[in-house]
């Protein structure tokens, strides 16, 4: 029974992923490229490269400097970036991102 959690938990947070659209990602990506490149490489070691992470972990970590989830850098900046971003919207960006070369 626990293993049937385990999975539907697993497969829960990676639908978002499923339906993603990195071509629409590269559309919504323009905002982006100030800080994180325009390929997601940051020239500033500041701003964290985005090529090549995992698309879960970039959908998720939207997700949480959206609910204010996460502190301290650049976090606040961030939470106004993405306050008008739909669950769509962010898992496009971590499609998008996820799909370059690190």
């Amino acid at each position: 029974m626990k293993k049937i959690i385990v999975l539907a938990l697993l497969l829960a947070t990676s639908l978002p992923a499923l339906g993603a659209d990195a071509q629409a990602g590269q559309q919504k990506a323009a905002s982006c490229q100030g800080c994180h490149g325009t390929a997601g490489k940051a020239s500033v070691a500041l701003y964290p490269n985005l090529a090549g992470q995992n698309a879960d972990y970039l959908a998720h970590a939207l997700q949480a400097y959206k609910k204010g989830e996460r502190s301290g850098g650049q976090a606040e900046v961030m939470k106004a970036f993405v306050a008008g971003l739909s669950e769509e919207d962010m898992a496009d960006l971590a499609a998008y991102y996820a799909g370059l070369q690190p």
